[in-house]
């Protein structure tokens, strides 16, 4: 699949576009290993207006989430971050398209991009809607639900900020639960709140959060579960 912008430019070198490009995020440097700081950025500067509130969706898919809160939210700076790249081509289309100057695109690995690139207490809200449920045993540690990703999702949220999930895979529910039960413990040193999930503008009756997955299990009568979890301010 393949998206281009004229004169033999792709959504990957075309500056502030929306592809998110290899002079904006040049690779880790070689000290990274000594400095695990090394290689943090602000990805705010890659918005035409770094100062409008930040936040990141993971796992974007084709884009429905995107393109709906992009609309309805202008002044929100929001990074969708994709693994498929055909996915991330075919969002990223979409976006430009629709002309969404405050959403970029990002094709990476979105765990390591939390982990590797932001800094400390610059994220809203990290939006997690339907990740993929590796239901295999022996593929759980692939699930983007872990111990290390909720501590990265939570250093990286400002304080008062959101991890908002959605899942409709009751296995990984029940694994997420346990996680949850660990981090919203007062007994945890860097405890998360957990409240009701509220659901996102735009969604749609009877769904949580407009995504097309979402949508589509809606019709077919699949149930949800969804949370939120707070970084105490």
């Amino acid at each position: 699949m393949s998206f281009g912008l004229g004169h033999g430019r792709t959504l990957d070198d075309a500056p502030g576009v929306v592809g998110v490009t290899p002079q904006e995020l040049p690779p880790l440097p070689d000290d990274i290993v000594t400095n695990r700081e090394a290689g943090r950025l602000d990805p705010r500067a890659w918005f035409p207006e770094p100062s409008q509130p930040f936040e990141i969706e993971i796992g974007s898919g084709k884009g429905a989430f995107l393109l709906q809160y992009g609309e309805q939210h202008p002044k929100t700076n929001l990074l969708g971050i994709e693994w498929a790249h055909e996915f991330y081509l075919y969002t990223a289309d979409r976006i430009r398209r629709r002309g969404l100057t405050s959403v970029r695109m990002q094709h990476t690995a979105a765990t390591e991009f939390l982990r590797w690139r932001l800094p400390r207490e610059i994220v809203r809200v990290v939006h997690l809607y339907f990740s993929d449920p590796w239901p295999k045993s022996r593929h759980h540690k692939k699930r983007v639900v872990q111990d290390g990703f909720l501590a990265e999702a939570r250093r990286v949220l400002v304080p008062g900020g959101e991890l908002r999930i959605v899942t409709d895979h009751a296995d990984y529910w029940r694994w997420m639960e346990e996680h949850f039960a660990r981090w919203t413990s007062p007994e945890h040193a860097t405890p998360y709140e957990r409240r009701d999930f509220q659901t996102t503008d735009g969604a749609g009756e009877g769904a949580l959060v407009g995504t097309n997955i979402a949508r589509k299990y809606l019709e077919a009568g699949r149930p949800f579960n969804a949370t939120t979890l707070v970084k105490p301010s």
